[in-house]
């Protein structure tokens, strides 16, 4: 009898599948690191209290890493972007001798927001809109009108307050606890894991921010198992590919990597390599041209991995052959707790940030970025200003998402009814599976790790 956290779906795992595959995939894609973290329920109480999202904000959020933007939001020295978390809120800048600075963003004076929440843009110094005191990119006090007044103020004891701040992969992250650990240690083993990928060469493509009718955490947990896929998702029930790895990393990394055009071994009747590339075709493109044939003994991941890196090659004048089939075609999800999302995969390049509402913990805030390639000798054009939408809002209105824009939309469109549920249902808590949701178990823990420390 198997004990708990044992079971498996019936088959071949994922790193048996992508053995099958003509290329070689990355070594940390054969890695697996599955724990079994327990079987009790999750209070909805986590969800819906305000005492609980209260207890969040003062113990969570301002003592962890989180990625306020790219390095290319501020590529020059005087470039800044807001970020702000509940009612946390920070300057990042890049300063005239090129380092990237993090302030609070309030005046020494009397707090006044130096910035608006999520502006950005470009400023010789910071000044304060309300009795103009001023501080340089470096966060000097520089200028203190009627300073007759202020013989107890100096640039010593009122310049901003740094926030700890350091880049990964182009990302800048913050982190309001000076006495933090460093960005490193936080990362675990995601720069070793992202080693064959070139995720800091990349440009944000598209940026839509979405506000979500949902609490934050559950918010993030759909789209932390593919268990939803067959009933949520248009076409699921007969072509779902969930076959599947799910692995928790000490201490804030978790992900999932499943497969693309592959043979689901749970399916009654299996398809043919080709009815797979057809279903291929029809559901993700390229729209142009006939539907590939694949030649006997090969499969259709690897002709259709093949189609993609030329397609995309040509679009954005690169050469991908290097990469593997697993690489170009899977759908490779990283979670660094507690809010960040990151697929360095070639044809699904997504990156997520979950935020909580800080008026009300039935919403929250989702950005999702388009990370593309591109060419770092060449000149770039700056990112794209976020396209804002809200709770009924579809997906489909950002045209940079294509045939995802659909599919966002019925990934979200459970959320409302979620929310409902959670206050009327009289079991009190959610039920996870052991495997399949491994990863929503270990955010929680993570999170019961802060609250209580």
């Amino acid at each position: 009898m198997l004990k708990p956290g044992e079971a498996r779906a019936p088959g071949h795992t994922y790193q048996e599948a992508i053995a099958k595959d003509a290329s070689q995939p990355p070594e940390a894609f054969l890695d697996y690191s599955y724990e079994f973290l327990g079987d009790q329920d999750i209070p909805y109480t986590h969800y819906t209290s305000h005492d609980f999202a209260q207890s969040e904000m003062e113990h969570l959020w301002p003592r962890v890493w989180q990625m306020a933007c790219r390095e290319e939001h501020i590529p020059e020295p005087g470039d800044y972007q807001v970020y702000d978390i509940g009612h946390l809120s920070a300057i990042v800048t890049r300063t005239e001798s090129m380092q990237i600075k993090a302030y609070v963003n309030a005046c020494m004076h009397r707090g006044t927001a130096l910035k608006p929440p999520g502006d950005n843009g470009y400023c010789q110094n910071f000044r304060c809109p309300f009795h103009g005191w001023v501080y340089s990119l470096d966060g000097e006090l520089l200028e203190l009108p009627e300073d007759w007044d202020f013989p107890h103020v100096g640039a010593g004891t009122h310049s901003l307050r740094e926030i700890l701040v350091d880049t990964w992969a182009g990302f800048v992250f913050v982190n309001f606890d000076r006495e933090a650990e460093s960005l490193t240690e936080f990362l675990g083993v995601l720069p070793e894991h992202f080693r064959d990928f070139d995720i800091a060469d990349r440009t944000i493509e598209t940026h839509v921010c979405k506000r979500l009718p949902v609490n934050w955490k559950a918010a993030e947990e759909a789209f932390m198992e593919a268990y939803h896929v067959k009933e949520t998702h248009a076409g699921g029930r007969d072509f779902s590919e969930p076959v599947t790895t799910y692995d928790v990393y000490p201490k804030n990394v978790n992900r999932f990597i499943h497969t693309v055009g592959s043979v689901n071994p749970r399916m009654a009747v299996p398809p043919s390599e080709q009815e797979l590339m057809r279903a291929l075709w029809g559901r993700r493109g390229p729209a142009e041209g006939d539907c590939p044939i694949v030649p006997e003994g090969a499969t259709a991941r690897d002709v259709y991995a093949e189609v993609i890196k030329k397609s995309l090659g040509a679009q954005y004048d690169m050469d991908f052959s290097h990469y593997s089939t697993a690489q170009t075609l899977d759908s490779i999800e990283y979670f660094l707790f507690p809010n960040f999302f990151i697929f360095p995969g070639l044809s699904l390049p997504m990156v997520y940030r979950f935020r909580p509402d800080p008026k009300d913990p039935d919403y929250s805030f989702f950005d999702l970025y388009f990370l593309r390639p591109t060419d770092s000798a060449k000149p770039q054009s700056p990112p794209p200003e976020p396209l804002m939408l809200d709770v009924q809002d579809s997906y489909t209105l950002a045209e940079g998402l294509g045939f995802l824009g659909a599919v966002y939309d019925q990934d979200t469109d459970n959320m409302a009814a979620q929310t409902r549920g959670f206050k009327t249902c009289a079991k009190g808590g959610q039920t996870l599976g052991n495997y399949q949701e491994v990863r929503i178990r270990h955010l929680h823990q993570r999170i019961k790790e802060y609250l209580e420390n």
